[in-house]
C-alpha cells in the first residue's frame, strides 16, 4: 500500500468539514498587498469565524484606503518615507499577516513581519529561491513563530479524497503521473508574470500545483530534468518538467503563459488510471478506471477554495503549532530547491540569486 506523503489536515474528512467554523480564540489579521489574490483570499478571512481584519498595507496611501473600507480593515498603511508593510508589522494589534505581494518581494516582507514577531502565511511561490526561504525558516523557527505557504490544494478535500484512492491501492503501483496547467497571458515586461525583479515565469507561478499532486502520490523525485522557452527578459514563458524516482516512476509536467492546456492531471498505476477535473488546481471531481469500469468521485465544497487552507493556519496557531503539518517548512524549502534546479537547468536567474546571507 503507497504511503500517504501529505497528511490530512483535521477538519477535512471524506465528507467534508465546515472551514469557516471557529476553533478557538479570535485571530486578528493584516494583509500586505492589494491586489486580485489579495480581495479574492480577504473576502474568505472575513468569513471565518474566529478572525478579524485588523490592518491592510499598500504602497499607494489610498488604494490602502480604499480597500480597508471595501472590507472593513479597522486600520490601512499606505505611502510615507517607511515602507507600509513595516508599519503593518509593527502594528501590536496584528496577530498573523497574509503576505499576498508579488513573489519578488516575499522574503523582505516576511522578513519584517516575522522579525515583528508576527505569525505568517506567505503566497507561492513562498520565495524566489531556496536560500531566501532557509533564511525565513530559520528567523520563523528562532523567534517561536507560525509560518506557512499558500499552497491552497493541499488542503481541499478532493486532493485528499483522490490520495485516500492512490493509498488505499486503487490504482496498483504508480508509475507515472502526467500533468498541465496553463492559460495565455498578455506579454508585457512591466506585468510581475514576466518581470525578473518579480521572479516572473510559469515556473514560479503554475508549476507548484501540479508537483503538489505528484509530491502527495510519489514524493520527491531522485532526478529532475528541466527545459523551457525563454523570453527577452529571461523569464520562462513555459517549462517541462520531467521528474524520475529510482524506484521507476515517472512525472512529465508543463506549465506555460502561452496557451490554454487541458490543465488536468492524471496518475497511472499498473492497475488503474485516475484523472482529475479541470482546474488540478482545485477539481470538483475525479474519474478512476480499472478493469474497464469507470467510476467518477464528485465533491460539493463545503466553503470558498482558500478557506481550507485559512482554517488550517488558524487552528494551527489557536493550538501552538509553529507549521503545518500538512504544509511543511521542509517541503517548502525542499520545493524551492527544486525549482533552484530547474531554473539552472533552463538557463533562467533572477536577481535574487545574487542575495547573500
Amino acid at each position: 500500500m503507497p504511503h500517504r506523503r501529505i497528511p490530512r489536515p483535521p477538519g477535512t474528512p471524506k465528507e467534508s468539514g465546515d472551514p469557516l467554523a471557529a476553533t478557538g480564540d479570535t485571530l486578528r489579521w493584516g494583509v500586505v498587498s492589494t491586489g486580485s489574490i489579495a480581495s479574492e483570499v480577504t473576502a474568505q478571512i472575513a468569513r471565518l469565524g474566529d478572525a478579524t481584519l485588523q490592518a491592510v498595507s499598500s504602497r499607494d496611501a489610498d488604494r490602502a484606503r480604499a480597500f480597508a473600507e471595501r472590507f472593513g480593515f479597522a486600520t490601512s498603511y499606505g505611502g510615507g518615507a517607511t515602507p507600509s508593510f513595516e508599519r503593518l508589522a509593527a502594528d501590536p494589534d496584528v496577530d498573523v499577516v497574509y503576505v499576498a505581494t508579488p513573489h519578488g518581494s516575499h522574503f523582505d516582507v516576511t522578513k519584517a513581519v516575522l522579525e515583528a514577531g508576527k505569525h505568517a502565511l506567505v503566497e507561492k511561490s513562498f520565495t524566489v529561491t531556496g536560500a531566501e526561504a532557509e533564511a525565513l525558516v530559520g528567523i520563523a523557527r528562532e523567534r517561536g513563530l507560525f509560518l506557512m505557504e499558500a499552497v491552497w490544494t493541499r488542503f481541499v478535500p478532493t486532493f485528499h479524497a483522490a490520495l485516500d484512492e492512490v493509498e488505499a491501492g486503487a490504482l496498483g503501483d504508480v508509475r507515472w503521473i502526467q500533468g498541465d496547467l496553463g492559460f495565455r497571458a498578455t506579454s508585457d515586461a512591466r506585468r510581475r508574470l514576466w518581470a525578473p525583479e518579480d521572479g516572473g515565469g510559469a515556473l514560479l507561478d503554475l508549476s507548484v500545483y501540479p508537483l503538489t499532486w505528484v509530491l502527495g502520490v510519489l514524493g520527491f523525485p531522485d532526478r529532475l530534468e528541466a527545459e523551457a522557452e525563454l523570453t527577452d527578459e529571461g523569464v520562462d514563458a513555459a517549462n517541462a518538467l520531467t521528474l524520475s524516482w529510482a524506484h521507476g516512476a515517472r512525472a512529465q509536467l508543463l506549465s506555460t503563459l502561452l496557451a490554454q492546456t487541458t490543465r488536468t492531471l492524471t496518475i497511472g498505476g499498473t492497475e488503474g488510471t485516475l484523472r482529475t477535473g479541470a482546474p488540478l488546481t482545485g477539481p470538483d471531481a475525479f474519474v478512476i478506471e480499472r478493469d474497464g469500469s469507470v467510476h467518477e468521485s464528485r465533491f460539493e465544497p463545503s466553503a470558498p477554495r482558500y478557506a481550507y487552507q485559512l482554517r488550517e493556519v488558524t487552528r494551527c496557531i489557536q493550538g501552538g503549532l509553529r507549521e503545518s503539518p500538512t504544509m511543511p517548512l521542509d517541503d517548502t524549502i525542499a520545493t524551492m530547491r527544486l525549482f533552484d534546479e530547474a531554473r539552472r537547468r533552463m538557463g533562467v536567474t533572477y536577481p535574487h540569486d545574487a542575495r547573500e546571507f
